[in-house]
């Protein structure tokens, strides 16, 4: 008998028996309690679903140290703040911008600051100044990795020093280190870019804020090797290897003060050389104030003077007639070659003696969390107006998207009235939610199961592009667009222009911007032109006596109202230019004299920039080997000073600032949250004030601005970083190994009391 156990008067041991007996029904109860509450832990853990793998998001506190607040013995610091300054020169059918950062350190250490920004998809980024001070220092092209190199011994050596590189050819980073305590660097970079023509309108656009990126979730690295013992085997990759640098801290609004400063204040002046006598020129989403100065120049800016860079800039201008110009010609000679710029807009054909087809038309509406707010209500704005415009010959469908989807009918149905209606009550009814599969989505769309060569199959794509993925999604047009042609419609006040127009383009449609409500009608009456009449086809161009490397080499077919148009570079500047193609069932063709081309500026910058989307465009269909296509690029962005995926500008300051020993701190700088979108959509639901803070502020609104404390600075929210659940699983799991631990000790405990019994 074991010497611990209580005995009765007649000598059992039942009382330290029926002790222990009653603390192993514990222990298992216990056990059990916790064993149920890790499992509804698990079950009801919001984005931790096993099935459906949602992005993971940080909050406030976990986001990177520095990326907002920088934090020093315990006391919070105002990060670096950034200011903006846009200057764009209009010259005829290309425009040059100028873009300045200023950084600001406000600390009393050293800091590197990193700043994640947009520009145009198709400018040609050649120029880098840094200014510190009174001296200039002026950056040089290299490639990428040479270029990072640089970067980092400077920094390492304590000298100032600017990076700026291509994450996708809309974003962009800038890097500055050895920012001293109270100093302010300017940052500024330039890019050509050509003007943008439809119809009879003109336009730019000035990207200011990265929208939030959804990035599907890594494919953790496999390797399956064959059975056949030849040691080969697949591995699997993740499909946004770079998502950490496309992912800058995201500011909540909630946290803004409403009378404290515009966060990335950004100014912006447009001088406008049309080369023809203006008519209307509008700003659709900021108050502008417009002067003549003289008769051919119009100077635009901001009517705020600064706004916080939260939306995209877009400017349009139409000619004093009803119908702009329908033939552009600009030359440049650089080097030992003349570059030439063409534009031509066929005539309409409406007068075409061809019946149109019936169509089959799918619609994809995107309904993920980053189209929260008003970009929901603009999608379906407009995919109401679409589903009007159906005419009783055709047949349609509706798939909508986040982290699912769902399509209305199994397959494409007659437009009638009952199939409409029913279309109308499910598009109405749809809520922004949940992450952004549009892979899924897009394949689904391209399915054809119909096949009936009569009729035209186009699929109306309604979507921000707010993804990190894109080129899975031009991998998947291209498998799969068989006799479909894609047409994109960008969402939003910052929607991902990049791919929305290389997805187009691969899907041979054409891509269209809405930006309000108020532009729904005409920009989706705009594209139901170019749905319902005939795409000019059949096109080529043809130089009489210059030899030429023409882009696009293989000219794509065009809708109505968009012109033609073609980037040369020749070996001389003789003879003609012939276009040739069909606009409905008629030839058409028109002879442009080269020597009445006009002086154009940036014309070779631009022929670069259109070649390398031409070489990406190959790899992507498979025409050209990675290895081709990176030696093509590479070359071209040598031989004309431009930024790519390859290469990067680098400007360093030869003398050392940063005293040798101080140590340097990174800074990451964060972006607003583009105009419209709803924070809570993407990252949550927003933590409560307590009374006391709510308090605190209301007296602190109170207060004359000079009285007012400093604020403090906003929280930065990081990206979606799509993130499995596996820490929480390896936690459950070790609880569950120590509790299994426990009932063995007891179990082996209680076998032993019985045996000795």
């Amino acid at each position: 008998m074991d010497n611990c156990d209580t005995v009765d008067s007649n000598g059992h041991p039942w009382l330290g028996r029926l002790v222990k007996v009653g603390l192993f029904l514990l222990a298992q109860g216990i056990a059990v309690l916790l064993v149920s509450f890790v499992a509804l832990l698990v079950s009801f853990a919001p984005g931790w679903s096993a099935t459906i793998e949602q992005a993971s998001l940080l909050q406030p506190g976990d986001a990177k140290s520095g990326s907002l607040l920088l934090k020093e013995d315990g006391a919070y610091t105002q990060a670096i703040r950034l200011g903006i300054d846009v200057d764009i020169t209009v010259s005829g059918p290309t425009l040059r911008t100028r873009v300045t950062q200023i950084f600001r350190n406000p600390t009393k250490d050293w800091v590197e600051a990193t700043y994640v920004y947009p520009l145009a998809t198709d400018g040609a980024v050649d120029t880098l100044k840094m200014v510190v001070g009174d001296r200039v220092i002026v950056g040089d092209i290299r490639e990428r990795q040479q270029a990072r190199a640089i970067y980092e011994q400077a920094r390492r050596n304590g000298q100032k020093a600017a990076l700026t590189e291509q994450e996708r050819p809309n974003i962009f980073t800038n890097s500055v280190a050895n920012i001293g305590p109270g100093e302010t660097v300017l940052v500024q970079i330039e890019y050509q870019e050509p003007v943008h023509q439809s119809g009879n309108e003109y336009s730019l656009r000035v990207p200011l804020v990265v929208g939030p990126r959804y990035n599907p979730a890594p494919i953790v690295q496999s390797v399956d090797f064959r059975k056949d013992g030849s040691g080969w085997g697949a591995t699997s990759s993740d499909p946004v290897p770079d998502r950490d640098r496309i992912s800058p801290p995201v500011l909540d609004p909630a946290n803004t003060s409403p009378n404290s400063a515009p966060i990335n204040p950004t100014s912006i002046t447009v001088h406008l050389k049309a080369g023809f006598a203006l008519g209307e020129v509008k700003s659709h989403h900021h108050n502008v104030k417009i002067e003549s100065p003289d008769n051919t120049t119009h100077v635009v800016t901001l009517a705020d003077g600064t706004v916080p860079a939260d939306r995209d800039f877009e400017l349009t201008w139409k000619p004093v007639a009803e119908k702009a110009p329908s033939v552009g010609l600009f030359r440049e000679h650089v080097g030992d070659a003349d570059y030439l710029l063409a534009f031509v807009t066929p005539p309409s054909a409406e007068q075409a003696t061809q019946k149109p087809l019936p169509r089959e038309v799918v619609f994809v509406i995107d309904n993920s969390g980053s189209m929260g707010g008003t970009s929901i209500e603009q999608a379906k704005a407009s995919l109401l107006y679409a589903l009007g415009r159906l005419q009783p010959n055709d047949r349609f469908n509706v798939i909508r998207f986040d982290d699912t989807m769902d399509a209305l009918f199994p397959t494409s149905v007659p437009a009638d009235i009952a199939h409409i209606g029913e279309a109308t009550s499910f598009v109405s009814t749809l809520q922004a939610r949940g992450g952004t599969e549009m892979v899924p989505a897009m394949r689904a769309a391209l399915t054809d199961t119909i096949g009936d060569t009569n009729m035209v199959r186009q699929i109306v794509f309604l979507t921000d592009g707010a993804i990190g993925n894109e080129q899975q999604l031009f991998e998947t047009i291209t498998a799969m667009r068989g006799r479909s042609r894609i047409f994109m419609v960008g969402i939003g006040s910052a929607p991902n222009t990049y791919l929305m127009t290389r997805a187009s383009e691969l899907g041979r449609g054409a891509f269209t911007h809405i930006g309000s409500v108020e532009q729904v009608e005409e920009r989706m009456r705009g594209l139901f032109a170019k749905l319902e009449n005939p795409a000019v086809t059949g096109l080529t161009a043809k130089f009489s006596e210059a030899k030429a490397d023409v882009t696009p080499a293989i000219i794509p077919d065009i809708y109505r109202d968009e012109p033609l148009v073609l980037a040369a570079k020749l070996d001389k500047l003789a003879g003609s230019l012939e276009i040739k193609g069909r606009v409905g069932d008629r030839p058409w063709s028109v002879t442009l004299p080269l020597q009445n081309a006009a002086e154009g500026k940036g014309l070779s910058k631009l022929w670069a920039r259109r070649k390398i989307g031409d070489a990406e465009v190959a790899r992507t269909l498979r025409e050209m080997t990675p290895e081709d296509t990176d030696k093509t690029i590479l070359a071209l962005a040598l031989d004309h000073q431009i930024v790519t995926r390859l290469t990067s500008l680098v400007a360093v300051d030869k003398t050392p600032s940063r005293p040798e020993g101080q140590p340097l701190k990174l800074s990451e700088l964060p972006i607003n949250l583009p105009a419209g979108w709803d924070f809570a959509k993407m990252f949550g639901e927003r933590p409560q004030l307590t009374p006391t803070q709510l308090r605190e502020r209301r007296a602190d609104a109170g207060q004359p601005a000079a009285r007012r404390p400093a604020p403090v600075a906003p929280d930065a929210i990081r990206l979606p970083k799509t993130a499995t659940a596996a820490a929480l699983k390896m936690i459950a799991g070790l609880i569950m190994i120590v509790l299994a631990l426990i009932l063995f000790v007891f179990n082996r405990r209680q076998h032993l009391l019985t045996d000795a019994a």
